[in-house]
């Protein structure tokens, strides 16, 4: 479906200009995929046309680029159209990425690296935008913070845009898996203050022992990597434990065990250990 905003101003001319001479947006955070709601997209251009034209901006270099309507254009491409109608509008680096970001944010599903990438995105530029009065997205005055502005226009809390940008100091593959809800928001922001070298030795735990982190391992994860000693060993260790603890299950501190084999042996060798000489065990009796 349309984008519900029109970004237009009332005098601004619309034109129709060639496919070819637009470009995405320079770092757009969010993904244009043929989704479901991509397909409702085609669906209304295919009856109706593209009823709101996008907004781009001249280049140097001879192209438009365009600040909204990413994914307008990649609907009627679809469809074949070969000129889309465009509102062409002159406007600074910063008012261009306030402007991209906001004709984004009202859309209905958007992901948490989307969120993520677009938040950091415009608390840079309303920084710059704090020491200038020529932009209009920002009451100059009252000089909040950068974080504090965006939760009032976003309607969250400042802390909540504190920890969407902290998504991106995750490593491509955990923040897929945010994107996945394979990782839940709460402990994807812990994990985040894993150092990189951690992260990836995290998601190898992580794809080994097929679960996901809790609050608490997360939280350890993080403590350990900020005391510096969160190892390879300890980073599966944690993930080797059980987050419920049923009724049918034998549960052994690994403290106790311990004792019982080398001191670098994981959770997961100790299990497989002693499962061996469990079926030696039951083999004897038989």
């Amino acid at each position: 479906m349309e984008e519900k905003k029109d970004l237009r101003d009332p005098d601004e001319k619309v034109i129709e200009i060639e496919m070819e001479r637009l470009r995405p947006f320079t770092n757009h955070p969010f993904k244009v995929t043929g989704d479901s709601q991509m397909i409702e997209l085609q669906d209304s251009i295919k009856k109706y046309g593209v009823l709101n034209p996008l907004i781009v901006r001249p280049r140097q270099e001879g192209y438009y680029e365009i600040i909204s309507g990413h994914r307008r254009k990649y609907a009627a491409e679809r469809l074949g159209y070969k000129k889309i109608p465009v509102i062409i509008r002159t406007m600074k680096d910063d008012e261009a990425v306030v402007t991209m970001v906001d004709s984004n944010l009202q859309r209905e599903h958007i992901l948490p690296s989307e969120r993520a990438k677009a938040y950091k995105m415009k608390m840079e530029a309303l920084k710059h935008q704090g020491k200038r009065t020529d932009l209009t997205s920002c009451q100059v005055g009252t000089r909040l913070r950068a974080d504090e502005e965006l939760a009032k226009q976003t309607g969250e809390s400042a802390r909540t845009v504190q920890r969407f940008v902290r998504l991106n100091n995750l490593i491509p593959e955990l923040l897929d898996l945010v994107d996945e809800k394979k990782i839940a928001f709460n402990p994807a922001v812990e994990i985040s203050y894993m150092k990189p070298e951690e992260q990836k030795e995290f998601y190898e735990a992580m794809e080994i022992a097929q679960t996901t982190p809790s609050l608490s391992q997360a939280q350890r994860l993080k403590k350990s990597s900020q005391e510096g000693n969160c190892t390879a060993e300890l980073i599966e260790r944690i993930m080797d434990e059980e987050k419920k603890n049923p009724l049918n299950r034998v549960v052994f501190d690994s403290s106790i065990l311990q004792k019982y084999f080398p001191q670098k042996t994981t959770a997961r060798e100790m299990e497989m250990q002693i499962l061996q000489l469990l079926e030696q065990w039951a083999g004897n009796r038989a």
